[in-house]
This record gives structure tokens, C-alpha cells and sequence, in this order.
């Protein structure tokens, strides 16, 4: 018996794939078909590939042409499965040719014709065809569009930003503007980072035009203008989500599912720290209404993780802030106690100073340790009271996680379905907090930084 293998990720399975396969199974008595699994996928680059793994291996099973399918999961696999299963003949598309050589010392390696002008990346772009229009300062967005460049169907259209000056910044786009309708025309959907206050006007009038939106967290500094946001998403079929990258990594993802699965027994107490360093004590007036603060740039990825593991159904919380001198709202640090009925969580957070960025997720079994920077780790420990049990994570990380929100959030729109990486609760919970904040409901620390101005 002659028994061949071959491997893909048979996204949207179409005639080009057929061909292949039958080619394929034409070379012997046996065909095996590896289907690559998500995690591998990325790893190789592809990160918007639209269809799960079960449905590329049912997609695959229902040609009727493998003899048998295994799923491809990692480097170095293909020689591994060559000698597991006795292969004589390995083969693969002539795009590939040369790439596998090196197969040839364990089986004879053939690469076949591909289907001209058929290719599953050709089907993602004209299936997505998502135009973006990028709200915000010109700072802010280069990683966003440099982003935007790894994933199959979209193309940016504009940018609207405090003068068509600062959104000429970014690049040559057709819309350059500080016309937000000007932009809305052009565009299938926004991302917005601009300043917190804004966000709430400014989903509202993208949402009036029927136009998706990603907007970094949080969407609203209060519950009533979330519920307001929801409503109207919902009403004109739109798909209304949180830009927190951190949700979408694998590593984080991953630590999520082992918590949720029991591995280190009940969760009882979360710790997350997010810092950053900067001099703000030359921040003026015009500062303080351009740029975010700790509690806004921070806090919902410092939440994030305290909110997937425990819930938002708290029973208090407390804040403990430092300000920025002369500013009401302007905070340099904020720490927030959460109480539970069962469990406690800390969230500490800061611009003007600066801490060990790390998660830890204590549970009745064992924890969780992810080191600084923890929110885009590709890398955590579960350890227990015996060390010989600990296990270690990795995860590759690619663009910092903002290609894969990018691509989550075309899903997103392909399904109608924008709850699954950050639920519309998970959402409530940071309005939740920032409600608290902005009514002044903190306990505030002594004289923080003093602004320029106030200078002697």
C-alpha cells in the first residue's frame, strides 16, 4: 500500500483545494490529510483565516477523498507523522516548491499544480472587504494601520482627527478630515481611540449610519451611556466592541480557559498591575483634554482578566486615587479593591509611577503567574505547592495582539456575534467603574504632581 500525506488549512474549502486533494489521492492506495490548527496558523502568519478548525476538518471530510485526517499543530510535525504513519509519498502545492526538500531523506516529496486564480486568501479579501475609517490622533493610529496591513480584505479609507493637518500625519488617504460624517460616508466601520469623553458621541453618530465600530476601552464613562450604545447597535444590526488587544491574544486566551477549566482549583483572588512612566509635570490645561488618564488608558486591561475570571457581580468596590494637581479628574495612580462573595481582586494602575506589571491568579489548587508586561505575554506559569507539577505556557505573539483583534473583529461582523472576546457585561463592568470615578466616589492620596504653571 502506497500511503500519501498532505497538509493545509483548507479555509473556505473550495475547487482549487478539490483539485489538490484529488491530485493528491490519485498518487496512492492511502491519503492523509493534516488540517492545521489555529494556533499553528497563526504562528505561520495566517491570522484571519474565517472558518474554526472543526469546520476545515469537516469541510475536508466531506470531499470524501482522505482516507484519514489528523490535525497539524506544530514545527517540526511533518517529519514526526512521516515515520508515525509509514509515508512513502509527501506532497503539497507548487507555490511551496522547494520549501520541503528536506523531506526527501524520509519520503520521496512531490508538488503538484495548484488551481490558477482560485486562493483561499482571494475569498477572505472579496468576502471581507471591510473599508476602515480611523478616528483619533495621527499618534495613536500609525500601529493601528500598520496593523491592519496583515490582514486579508481591509483597506483603510481615512482619518479623522482634530484638524485635517494631524490626520494627514498618518499617510496619503482618499478621506482626510475632521469631519466625522465626512469620514462615516466613506466607510463600513471605524476604529476610534480619541479622547475618552469623545467616544460616546462619536459611536453614537457612527452607529445612527449604520457603520460597525472597535473602539479602544472604554466604550462609556457611564452604564446609562453604554445601555444607550447597546441599544442602538443592536437596532441598526451593527457590531459594537472593545479595542483591548490583550483579549485577543492566544496566551491570554489560553490562561482564561485553564482557570475557567479548574487548573489551579477555585479562583480566589486576582492581582493585575499596569504602569507606565511618563513626565506629567508639564502637563497644561490643553494636556489634561488630549491626553488619558491612568484610570481610562489603564484600567480595563488591568479589569480585564479580574472580570473573564470573577465576574462583574461585586459587592464593592474601592477606589484609592492620586491626582494630578489642579485637576479633578486627572489621576497618576489609581489602586481598585474589588470584594466578592467569594473572592477579592486588586487592580493597580499608573502613568506617573511605576511597578512590576505582572498578573497573579491565586486559586485553592494553585496559581497563575504571568510576568511584566503581562498584558501582551506570550509566555505564563501555573504553579503549584509541589514544583514538580508546574507547567509553563508559551504563545507567540505577533503585533502586539492588535492583528488578531483586527481579524476577531471582522468575524465579528461576518457572524453578528461581538460578545465573544469581551462580553457586553465585561463592558457594563468598566462603565460601571469609570461611573464610579467620575462622581468622585475614590478615596484620594495627598498633593500629587504639580502642573507647570503652578510652578514658582
Amino acid at each position: 500500500m502506497v500511503k500519501v500525506i498532505t497538509y493545509g488549512t483548507y479555509d473556505l474549502l473550495h475547487y482549487g483545494h478539490i483539485r489538490l486533494l484529488q491530485r493528491a489521492k490519485a498518487l496512492g492506495d492511502y491519503l492523509i490529510v493534516g488540517v492545521t490548527a489555529d494556533d499553528f496558523d497563526r504562528k505561520r502568519g495566517k491570522i484571519n483565516v474565517q472558518q474554526s478548525l472543526m469546520e476545515r476538518i469537516e469541510a475536508v471530510k466531506a470531499t470524501g477523498l482522505a482516507d484519514e485526517i489528523i490535525v497539524e499543530e506544530y514545527e517540526g510535525q511533518k517529519i514526526d507523522d512521516i515515520r508515525k504513519y509509514h509515508i512513502d509519498i509527501f506532497t503539497v502545492g507548487s507555490d511551496w516548491v522547494g520549501v520541503f526538500d528536506y523531506l526527501r531523506e524520509y519520503c520521496q516529496v512531490v508538488y503538484l499544480p495548484r488551481t490558477k486564480g482560485v486562493s483561499s486568501s482571494e475569498l477572505r479579501t472579496e468576502k471581507q472587504k471591510l473599508r476602515f475609517g480611523l478616528v483619533g490622533e495621527a499618534a495613536y493610529l500609525n500601529k493601528f494601520a500598520r496593523e491592519c496591513s496583515f490582514v486579508n480584505g481591509t483597506q483603510i479609507v481615512g482619518v479623522c482627527s482634530e484638524t485635517k493637518e494631524e490626520a494627514g500625519k498618518l499617510g496619503e488617504y482618499p478621506v482626510l478630515t475632521d469631519d466625522l460624517n465626512e469620514l462615516l460616508d466613506q466607510s463600513d466601520a471605524v476604529y476610534i481611540t480619541s479622547h475618552p469623553s469623545l467616544h460616546f458621541e462619536q459611536i453614537r453618530l457612527a452607529l445612527e449610519k449604520g457603520k460597525h465600530v472597535l473602539c479602544e476601552a472604554p466604550l462609556a464613562l457611564n452604564e446609562a451611556q453604554l445601555r444607550e450604545l447597546s441599544e442602538l447597535a443592536g437596532k441598526n444590526g451593527c457590531i459594537l466592541t472593545e479595542g483591548l488587544k490583550t483579549a485577543y491574544s492566544t496566551a491570554y486566551t489560553r490562561l482564561i480557559l485553564l482557570v475557567k477549566g479548574g487548573a489551579i482549583g477555585k479562583p480566589v483572588s486576582v492581582d493585575a498591575t499596569c504602569t507606565s512612566l511618563r513626565d506629567l509635570s508639564a502637563m497644561t490645561e490643553e494636556d489634561l483634554n488630549r491626553y488619558w488618564n491612568t484610570i481610562c488608558a489603564w484600567g480595563p486591561t488591568a479589569m480585564l482578566p479580574v472580570f473573564h475570571i470573577l465576574g462583574t457581580d461585586w459587592r464593592e468596590s474601592r477606589i484609592t486615587t492620586k491626582l494630578l494637581d489642579g485637576s479633578n479628574d486627572f489621576d497618576v495612580f489609581s489602586k481598585i479593591d474589588f470584594t466578592y462573595s467569594d473572592a477579592v481582586a486588586t487592580v493597580k494602575v499608573g502613568k506617573g509611577i511605576k511597578s512590576e506589571g505582572e498578573l497573579i491568579v491565586s486559586g485553592t489548587k494553585g496559581y497563575i503567574y504571568v510576568p511584566a508586561p503581562w498584558w501582551k505575554t506570550d509566555y505564563f506559569e501555573v504553579r503549584y505547592e509541589n514544583q514538580t507539577e508546574n507547567k509553563r505556557y508559551f504563545y507567540q505573539l505577533d503585533g502586539e495582539g492588535i492583528r488578531y483583534e483586527i481579524s476577531a473583529f471582522l468575524r465579528m461582523i461576518r457572524y453578528g456575534n461581538g460578545d465573544y472576546y469581551i462580553s457586553r457585561e465585561i463592558s457594563r463592568g468598566f462603565a460601571r467603574l469609570m461611573q464610579q470615578f467620575y462622581h468622585g466616589d475614590y478615596t484620594c492620596l495627598g498633593s500629587s504632581l504639580m502642573k507647570a504653571e503652578d510652578e514658582p
